[in-house]
């Protein structure tokens, strides 16, 4: 197997309302499906996410507490990879500018790795994150 291309798909209460979540973090919506829309797209750059209005998988609940951080939601957790540790710190203060949920600031963890997590409505968290260069 030689997997192209993978496009996660989230599971959320109301679409026009996640798509306006995505929006304040920079990202653009790329299409939707439906009258009223029920399915669709967000996207940044060449990465995208699909997003399903009550269906295709789950969304919040209780999770056990993995690695320490303040999480205790479910829900679905990706990665985003960003250029730089400076670019994770400007993530995090734009989400505070919008009034978004983070879980965890900005920090440098022992993996070589600096992140910070943000937290969709629905209970998705994801980890903002960029390599730490070693001087």
């Amino acid at each position: 197997m030689n997997v192209k291309r993978l496009t996660p798909i989230l599971n959320v209460s109301n679409i026009a309302e996640s798509f306006a979540w995505f929006e304040k973090l920079g990202w653009q919506k790329g299409w939707e499906l439906g009258e009223p829309p029920s399915f669709g797209g967000v996207c940044s750059g060449e990465v995208e996410i699909f997003l399903c209005e009550n269906g295709q998988g789950s969304r919040g609940g209780p999770t056990p507490r993995h690695l320490g951080f303040n999480d205790d939601t479910g829900g679905v957790w990706m990665s985003w990879w960003v250029d730089s540790p400076a670019e994770v710190d400007a993530t995090h203060q734009l989400a505070l500018a919008q009034g978004l949920t983070v879980t965890w600031p900005p920090t440098d963890e022992p993996w070589g790795v600096r992140e910070c997590h943000i937290q969709h409505p629905d209970g998705h968290t994801f980890r903002v994150s960029a390599g730490i260069e070693e001087d």
